[in-house]
């Protein structure tokens, strides 16, 4: 599987074994052993991509950069489309978005990261 073979090469890079991998995830013993035959479920791939510093969009293939994302890449007024998990957001989400941070700021519940 694609994941597997992702989280070993990062691992190896980042100079930790499969089973320090897995034990900072916080999964069964052995777990991503597992992977080599099937599919993660996303909240062990998650966790999985947290402590190795990437993304799910990468372990899974969807991707060939396994950077994160900056700030600056969810903008949501550019013209670049929004992803999530491979796949573009609607408008509609987006507008949906802008108006619940549109009532946090308004209510000073917003943090402002310049």
């Amino acid at each position: 599987m694609i994941a597997f073979e992702r989280i070993k090469k990062l691992a190896k890079e980042q100079h930790l074994s499969l089973v320090e991998v897995n034990d900072r995830a916080k999964l069964g013993t052995r777990t991503i052993y597992h992977w080599k035959n099937k599919q993660p479920s996303v909240a062990s791939l998650t966790a999985v991509a947290n402590v190795l510093h990437t993304t799910t969009d990468y372990l899974n293939g969807l991707t060939d950069d396994p950077s994160l994302p900056t700030d600056d890449s969810f903008s949501l007024d550019d013209d670049k489309p929004v992803m999530y998990h491979g796949y573009t957001v609607p408008d509609k989400y987006l507008d949906m978005i802008r108006g619940l941070m549109d009532a946090d700021i308004k209510e000073g519940k917003a943090d402002k990261h310049e």
